[in-house]
């Protein structure tokens, strides 16, 4: 089964963007859920280029200074709450991956100590 979704991804590969959206539509037309299979693989393998698309626009955005408010004293605050929201979300996600390697490593040991005890009977 593998060795088939593999040889399917490897053609899938092969075929061009617009043959793909082809497929996709004639997909969505005749059978709802070929579509959105081949709408996902478009997706998960960089194809339809929305990610980075929506990331360009991102950076545009935060980078402009359209955002500017004319008030240099309130841009200042802005800017250095900003910074500051910034760094807690670093930190907060520093926090998150200290829970997940110390859930990791209780739920390792538990079943470290399990495999023990049953191997000792």
């Amino acid at each position: 089964m593998e060795h088939v979704i593999m040889g399917l991804i490897y053609k899938l590969d092969k075929i061009g963007k617009l043959p793909l959206i082809g497929m996709m539509l004639a997909g969505f037309i005749f059978l709802w859920p070929i579509g959105l299979v081949i709408f996902c693989y478009m997706i998960w393998s960089g194809r339809m280029n929305c990610c980075n698309f929506i990331n360009a626009q991102w950076s545009k955005f935060k980078n402009s200074d359209n955002g500017s408010s004319g008030n240099t004293a309130f841009d200042a605050y802005k800017t250095e709450t900003l910074r500051q929201l910034e760094e807690e979300q670093q930190d907060f996600k520093k926090f998150l991956e200290q829970l997940r390697q110390s859930k990791d490593r209780t739920e390792f040991e538990q079943f470290m100590s399990q495999r023990r005890s049953s191997s000792a009977k």
